[in-house]
């Protein structure tokens, strides 16, 4: 794959990005402004809410790493690791094409940050 191939799937990605952390944005906010004032209600209100700019928030970090990616195109970076400037795995690039590091140094960075579980 040539790098205008995934200049192309960037920007896409970055404008579809851009628009759904508006749209949670948005349905974040409307909670508010739709709750009644019945106490439970505005419970629910906050959670809902609050897993709007949750993921909001997690799609800005996706979306912050897209435009680096794109950084790295036009420096002329982009498919080298910035660990060791080796080369990322194609298929890496692929299926993640903002991806930064080489499948070696991504796990090592995974393996030394903390893990949160999920349900």
């Amino acid at each position: 794959m040539t790098n205008e191939h995934h200049r192309r799937r960037l920007l896409a990605l970055e404008k579809d990005i851009a628009a759904r952390i508006k749209r949670e944005q948005q349905r974040g906010r409307d909670q508010f402004v739709d709750t009644a004032v019945d106490t439970g209600d505005a419970s629910v209100a906050d959670e809902v809410a609050a897993e709007e700019f949750s993921e909001a928030e997690m799609n800005a970090t996706t979306l912050a790493q897209v435009r680096e990616a794109l950084g790295r195109i036009d420096a002329g970076t982009f498919g080298r690791c910035i660990v060791d400037g080796g080369p990322i795995e194609p298929a890496r690039l692929e299926a993640v094409p903002w991806t930064a590091y080489c499948a070696k140094h991504q796990e090592l960075l995974e393996e030394g940050s903390p893990r949160t579980s999920t349900l």
